[in-house]
């Protein structure tokens, strides 16, 4: 594998990621490459129900998700930048897996590193694995990293 000059971390915020974090750093130090910091967070939806949800209500909802995400972006970013990566840290929004995707090709990543949670049997099952839907979407390598 070529060594990449961009690599792209997603980070559930999780122990997981904290671990892929560690790696993500510890390649792009080694390779000189630019870290890519991201979160991949879904807008509310709203369904139809009982209660009402206005437009207002929405929007603050949807802000509060944005600006908790983007604060622990800031703390992923900053760690690395303490360690000597260049990097930026990306919000993005929709599915994780396909937000992910989608990012590694339009930022021209060479490397997707992300934490996996191990799930097996029922519960990846019913819960599904962003990691591996990523796997097979990628438009480049990916390094799953396993929290335990």
């Amino acid at each position: 594998m070529k060594a990449p000059k961009r690599i792209l971390f997603a980070t559930d915020f999780s122990r997981a990621s904290e671990k892929a974090f560690d790696q993500a750093v510890d390649i792009a130090r080694e390779n000189g490459a630019e870290l890519l910091i991201a979160h991949a967070y879904q807008p509310p939806s709203v369904a139809p129900t009982d209660a009402y949800l206005s437009a207002a209500m929405y929007e603050e909802l949807d802000t509060n998700l944005r600006e908790a995400a983007a604060q622990q972006l800031a703390g992923f970013l900053r760690a690395a930048r303490e360690r000597g990566v260049p990097s930026r840290s990306l919000l993005l929004a929709g599915r994780p897996d396909e937000a992910i995707s989608e990012t590694a090709k339009e930022q021209a990543a060479g490397l997707i590193v992300m934490g996996t949670h191990g799930r097996t049997g029922p519960a990846r099952f019913f819960l599904g694995s962003v990691a591996s839907r990523v796997t097979s979407t990628a438009p480049c390598p990916v390094l799953t990293v396993r929290a335990a």
